[in-house]
């Protein structure tokens, strides 16, 4: 049993340094397509570069939060976000809300679509490489 140890050791290790979360399924920058059903406003991004976070652009602002849950579950917590102005601050309100109430994620190939129990869905597509 004693030889056991390290190799249980080092199984849990690199189980924990393994990301979980969508960003380990989803890695990148993706846009979003389609918020609610309707054409989503330009320039939104979703980046899932970095393990146990999230950031982008909303419509005027850039936001930022922890993401902890295994895919395909989908949970965010409290988002830091700028506080620029713009024309389009209801369509931020809009998509900032929804994100946060979105509760499971599916990736197929280049598309991420995030829903919740209500039904809603943000549909993004994976950005491509500048």
């Amino acid at each position: 049993m004693i030889r056991l140890a390290p190799l249980i050791a080092l199984s849990l290790l690199l189980a924990a340094c393994q990301d979980e979360t969508v960003s380990g399924y989803a890695g990148g920058i993706w846009r979003l397509t389609e918020m609610a059903g309707v054409p989503a406003p330009a320039g939104v991004t979703l980046d899932l570069t970095e393990q146990g976070q999230i950031s982008g652009q909303a419509p005027c602002n850039r936001y930022s939060g922890p993401q902890s849950v295994p895919y395909p579950w989908f949970e965010i917590g409290p988002l830091a976000v700028t506080r620029r102005a713009c024309a389009a601050l209801d369509a931020e309100h809009r998509y900032l809300s929804l994100l946060q109430s979105m509760s499971l994620a599916e990736v197929a190939g280049d598309v991420l679509i995030l829903s919740n129990e209500a039904g809603d869905e943000l549909v993004f597509a994976r950005q491509a490489d500048e």
